[in-house]
């Protein structure tokens, strides 16, 4: 079975979402980033999210994790819960 294992970023608009992607483009740390800004009770271990499979996480989060690449910031991804940006940190087969 496929896993992943990623971190994410969840902000309440899409402009501190592109805003803290262009950070993490120059070179400014996700984690520490994730700590700072995140909603989700994950930023405080810097955005990880652990290790899970197909269809555990709301399906617009499940396509970026499961279809991009490892590494990387992806997003702005829209979902119930506000935007993400999402690392892909692993991803087995």
């Amino acid at each position: 079975m496929t896993t992943a294992r990623a971190r994410h970023i969840l902000v309440d608009s899409e402009e501190l979402c592109l805003d803290l992607k262009q950070q993490i483009d120059d070179g400014a740390d996700f984690a520490a980033l994730a700590r700072e800004h995140s909603r989700c009770p994950s930023g405080r271990r810097g955005g990880d999210l652990g290790e899970f499979g197909p269809g555990q996480m709301v399906p617009e989060f499940d396509r970026v994790v499961f279809e991009e690449t490892v590494g990387g910031a992806h997003g702005p991804v829209k979902t119930q819960f506000g935007w993400h940006l999402v690392e892909i940190t692993e991803r087995t087969d």
